[in-house]
Order: structure tokens, then sequence, then C-alpha cells
């Protein structure tokens, strides 16, 4: 399989105590957070390309724009879909929309980056090291 537009990949979760905006700390209300929903958006771009990177490559996310339309509180679950709209060499874009039980939820943009795993994590290694 190769990197085309078309891809797509869905996450869900069902919102609890662990996701609200009241325990992100993004508000202070028991309703789905706004990180819980760009988080989930996310791991749907992941999925939407897990099979066709080649083995010991991964993609990072590197910008998100994303509304988050409608709240969704604690019980119901949520569902997100991310489909790759382009690819830009290892630049790739996604449409992403969430919905939950009763109507869409968030909607907006996602950037990923397709990274060769070791490097990032030894860049990333590095980078420690200068700090100490």
């Amino acid at each position: 399989m190769t990197l085309s537009p078309g891809l797509s990949g869905e996450a869900s979760t069902i919102v609890d105590d662990t996701n609200t905006a009241a325990s992100l700390g993004s508000g202070l209300v028991p309703v789905y957070g706004t990180p819980a929903l760009v988080a989930l958006l996310e791991l749907a771009a992941v999925h939407a390309v897990a099979d066709a990177l080649p083995p010991g490559f991964t993609s990072v996310g590197t910008h998100v724009d994303v509304r988050h339309l409608a709240a969704t509180p604690i019980g119901v679950s949520v569902r997100a879909q991310a489909t790759l709209t382009a690819v830009d060499g290892r630049r790739l874009t996604f449409a992403v929309e969430a919905c939950d039980e009763m109507e869409k939820v968030g909607e907006g943009t996602h950037t990923r980056v397709v990274v060769e795993t070791e490097r990032f994590l030894r860049r990333a290694e590095e980078k420690m090291k200068r700090k100490a």
C-alpha cells in the first residue's frame, strides 16, 4: 500500500471522567474536553496511514486546526474519522471530523509528517543530552 489521498482511519472512545474538560484542565465542565477531541482526531489519522508506511517509519503530528462544535456528556461515545487529502513529500494533510451519538462535534484539518522512527527518537535523545 502507498500513501495516497483517500486513505482513511477511525478511532472512538466513550466520554468518562478521564477525558472531560474539567479533568484535562481545559475548562471547568464535565463534558468531552477539546484536548481529548484533538487526540482522538490525531489517532484516526495515525490509523489512516499506519499500514501504508514502510517498516521503521511513523508519522508525527505537526499542525491541528479543529473546531469543537458541540458538547458531549459523560457516557456518550465519540467516533473520529480522518481522510488523507494531500501528500506533499513527507507532509500528509487530513480532513478530520468527529461525531457523538447525536451530532457532529468537531471538524477541521490535521497535518502529519512521515519520519524514520529511530532517527526521530535519536534526535529527541540528543536534545536531552544537551539539556544535561
